[in-house]
């Protein structure tokens, strides 16, 4: 089979990036199709891609791109109809709701959408940007935002296997979609606690980041171990000011760390050495973070809500708090202190999202 990849645009490094990889490790002769290709803004994954054989669209010659990446949506049903894949058997879409992928003219190939979820913006889900609080650009965006919703309905037809990354992600499709999915959990590269740890053996911070956007409520966290008074580290890449407010809010407390976007390894080493990982995201999708955390023995403290309900066990894993605010996390974390969570039963725990596990049944779900 010939088969074509295709992504909304490649400028950040998160979870849908790593299905991405996981997608063309399934399939390492797949050609790559995205609207943009922006390797410089990739930290220090920008080499993660470079190998591949990737076909950008007319939106990579426009000058002050990187800036443009949300307008762009509106034009993103042009940019995917625009690629001619006349060529190919089979067409995955690896869909994070920024763009409208599936509204590519997929000729004879079988369309499948690996969604990370319905676009948040559309339907009502927390977002990174705050866009609603100026007048004037809440009554365009809901403007457009309408005629959009009819184009992604619209594309939704397109589509002739749905796959969720999670169960709650599959509530969305059929709700807003009317279509069934087959729930394939994201690939969590397992890897083993790190004997040689650059903190030590010892559990001896609390630990937060991945990709920090205002719907990750990073700010709770910050500010409920500020007031504890305990050690925390931050990783991960701000956007759209969030790392400004950040630092502002952890102003005066010195065991507060922003160490900045890390490699995989780095990232590991911060899991291995946490006290537990802190997630206060709303309605998310899955979350990878949290699972990685797990898979170095690291309990999770995390908001009731979306995906990560799919992958924590409550009393065995770690916690959740059922409010999202600051007194309800800081009954959460010191709860976590006066009780035991194994270790191993953590790891075992997230054995169960392993990559082999994703990329057997992609294939397998691609063959059939």
């Amino acid at each position: 089979m010939k088969i074509a990849l295709v992504h909304d645009y490649i400028k950040e490094y998160g979870g849908a990036e790593r299905v991405l990889e996981a997608l063309h490790d399934a399939f390492p002769k797949a050609d790559v199709y995205t609207s943009v290709y922006l390797p410089s803004y990739l930290g220090p994954h920008r080499e993660r891609f470079a190998s591949w054989n990737i076909k950008t669209s007319f939106l990579q010659y426009i000058p002050f791109k990187a800036k443009l990446i949300s307008p762009f949506r509106l034009l993103s049903p042009i940019v995917f109809s625009s690629f001619d894949f006349s060529s190919y058997d089979v067409i995955i879409t690896s869909a994070t709701g920024a763009y409208f992928p599936n509204t590519l003219k997929k000729g004879k190939a079988k369309l499948f959408c690996y969604c990370h979820t319905p676009p948040r913006y559309l339907y009502g889900y927390a977002t990174a940007r705050e866009w609603k609080k100026n007048s004037f650009l809440k009554i365009l965006g809901e403007f457009a935002n309408h005629i959009l919703r009819i184009v992604d309905f619209n594309a939704s037809k397109n589509v002739d296997v749905y796959i969720a990354n999670s169960e709650e992600v599959k509530g969305r499709i059929q709700k807003f979609y009317r279509k069934e999915a087959v729930v394939i959990y994201p690939p969590v590269q397992i890897a083993n606690r790190k004997s040689q740890m650059a903190h030590g053996e010892k559990r001896a911070f609390f630990l937060t980041g991945g990709r920090l956007a205002r719907a990750k409520h990073i700010d709770l966290i910050v500010k409920a171990c500020k007031e504890l008074k305990l050690p925390l580290k931050v990783f991960g890449k701000a956007f759209a000011g969030y790392g400004e407010e950040l630092q502002e809010i952890a102003k005066g407390q010195e065991r507060i760390e922003f160490v900045g976007e890390v490699t995989d390894e780095e990232k590991l080493s911060l899991m291995s050495g946490a006290k537990a990982f802190l997630f206060a995201s709303e309605d998310e999708d899955f979350g990878i973070t949290p699972v990685e955390a797990m898979g170095q023995g690291a309990p999770v403290i995390a908001y009731n809500s979306g995906g990560v309900k799919e992958t924590v066990v409550d009393g065995k894993t770690g916690l959740f708090f059922d409010e999202l605010n600051v007194e309800s996390l800081k009954k959460a974390i010191n709860r976590l202190q006066r009780i035991k969570i194994d270790e191993k039963g953590c790891q075992k725990r997230a054995k169960e999202f392993d990559k082999a596990l994703f990329l057997k049944k992609i294939k397998a779900i691609v063959a059939k």
